[in-house]
């Protein structure tokens, strides 16, 4: 497959929730470039977001490495559905403000620098505070050519709970 036609379905699986599955690399012996602006974003689907959402793909999974990468941006007081991912999920906060919250948990502020470890199929969500957009790079793993499972969407009442900060 055509590496930009790959890289922009990959983009749009991720942005719509789906399971993505793991490419074939070029090569796994020799170094790949993939250039800045060579792929598409895509909105966060309204179906697993609340709120502007944009997520830019970065890598992903293939046989070499059975996770993706993708930089996701959360305009203000926008934020994910909760959801589980069965291999987990790590989350780097590269700019902004943001929410995180585990099912059962007080929700959390997250900063840029900070890292989340979403453990396999637990329940939660991430997003932007109510007045500052956050971005944070995800890579998340795969299991069974699935990388999300997605549930009900977070209520404004479960979002406008008390924030812990934790610093």
């Amino acid at each position: 497959m055509n590496p930009t036609l790959m890289r922009t379905a990959f983009a749009l699986a991720v942005a719509q929730g789906g399971a993505v599955a793991a490419t074939e690399s070029p090569s796994l012996s020799t170094q790949q470039i993939t250039r800045a602006g060579a792929q598409a974003s895509a909105a966060g689907p309204d179906a697993f977001f609340t709120g502007r959402v944009r997520v830019d793909p970065v890598w992903p999974a293939d046989k070499g490495m059975s996770a993706s990468g993708a930089q996701v941006t959360f305009e203000p007081g926008a934020r994910s559905a909760w959801h589980t991912h069965p291999a987990g999920q790590r989350l780097v906060v590269v700019s902004g403000i943001g929410r995180t919250q585990e099912w059962g948990k007080p929700v959390q502020e997250i900063r840029p620098g900070d890292v989340v470890w979403c453990p396999p199929g637990v329940k939660h969500w991430h997003g932007a505070a109510p007045s500052t957009a956050m971005t944070h790079l995800a890579v998340t793993g795969m299991a069974d050519g699935k990388n999300v499972e997605w549930m009900e969407k977070v209520s404004d009442e479960q979002y406008h709970s008390n924030t812990t900060t934790a610093r």
